[in-house]
């Protein structure tokens, strides 16, 4: 046994043994250990009004891109109780391009949703990431 483990085990036994507490370092906790780059993140929207309740939806993503079978494919729009109002699917890697803007045009919104939410998708993991909240301007 090296010496640096002796004494470590020395200095937790004298603590045990005059009932001092170690600190939690949080070690019994459960993590995440998925990269944390495993989707891309929406990193700018805006919705552009093209006629009544209907938006052309501009999104900025950051893609995690990391190779043509694995990259920033598309995005949603959702409504606040998560009805899915529009798709974009975008056809091929941006790995050049990064962040990148696309449109996705003639996105109809009713008349009772205030907000919408932006979420990418990755071509191996699916949705997730970072999304971004969006008043739908009146």
């Amino acid at each position: 046994m090296t010496v640096l483990l002796r004494l470590s085990l020395a200095i937790l036994a004298a603590l045990a043994v005059s009932g001092c507490q170690l600190l939690s370092l949080g070690v019994t906790e459960e993590f995440d250990l998925e990269p944390p780059d495993r989707f891309p993140e929406v990193i700018g929207v805006q919705l552009v009004s093209v006629d009544d309740r209907v938006y052309d939806v501009v999104v900025s993503i950051s893609s995690p891109y990391d190779s043509p079978e694995r990259y920033a494919d598309g995005w949603r729009v959702l409504t606040a109780d998560g009805q899915v109002l529009g798709v974009h699917t975008l056809a091929h890697d941006h790995a050049n391009e990064q962040p990148f803007t696309r449109t996705q045009r003639g996105l109809v919104v009713p008349d009772d949703v205030a907000e919408v939410t932006i979420e990418g998708r990755d071509l191996a993991n699916g949705f997730g990431g970072g999304t971004l909240l969006v008043t739908v301007p009146r």
